[in-house]
């Protein structure tokens, strides 16, 4: 008779823990006010054209979850900065990026896909014509943005297929630049 209490292991696939991401599917299935969640992110200017964003905290649900993150942003050179930091088109770049690598690593791990690798690559142009208010004709930002997904795993391609059609449904940051956002802005003169 073992009269040690047996442990249950999760189950981790890619790092992801799917037990605990099935337990919040099925937690925000039953409940869709658990799913709700609230993003929040302070910029201040730090001088020439550096600026510091600060993270507190997300909420999820009713639940306030505090996080302590900073991150520095600049320009090139080129652009007028001191080239102390990645720019802002390349946080945007890195956040679409980001986000869909959370997305194909869960579709995998939900799967049970093991990831050898897994990159991508985005790029687009932008006309500082715009930027720079010399031609109101030319937009200010990108008109598209193209990416190549490079993976690498267990599954087959057509699984892979799949997984890559998923992502681009269920993306946030793929649905917010893939569609306008609605902003609301507020201006106050201190």
């Amino acid at each position: 008779m073992n009269t040690q209490a047996e442990t249950i292991k999760p189950n981790i696939v890619n790092g992801i823990n799917v037990d605990d991401l099935m337990a919040l599917l099925a937690c925000v299935e039953q409940d869709a006010s658990k799913g709700k969640t609230n993003w929040r992110v302070t910029t201040s200017w730090q001088g020439q054209t550096r600026s510091r964003s600060e993270v507190s905290g997300f909420g999820i649900g009713d639940q306030k979850v505090p996080r302590r993150f900073s991150f520095d942003i600049d320009e090139p050179c080129e652009l007028g900065g001191s080239n102390a930091h990645a720019n802002p088109q390349e946080h945007l770049i890195a956040a679409l990026n980001a986000c869909m690598t959370v997305g194909y690593v869960a579709q995998c791990a939900i799967r049970g896909i093991t990831l050898e690798q897994l990159e991508i690559e985005t790029e687009g142009e932008i006309d500082l014509r715009g930027f720079l208010g010399i031609d109101s004709n030319v937009p200010p930002g990108y008109e598209s943005l193209g990416y190549i997904v490079l993976i690498k795993g267990d599954g087959t391609e057509e699984q892979f297929a799949e997984i890559h059609d998923a992502v681009m449904a269920t993306s946030p940051n793929f649905y917010n630049l893939a569609n306008a956002v609605l902003l609301k802005p507020t201006l106050v003169v201190d």
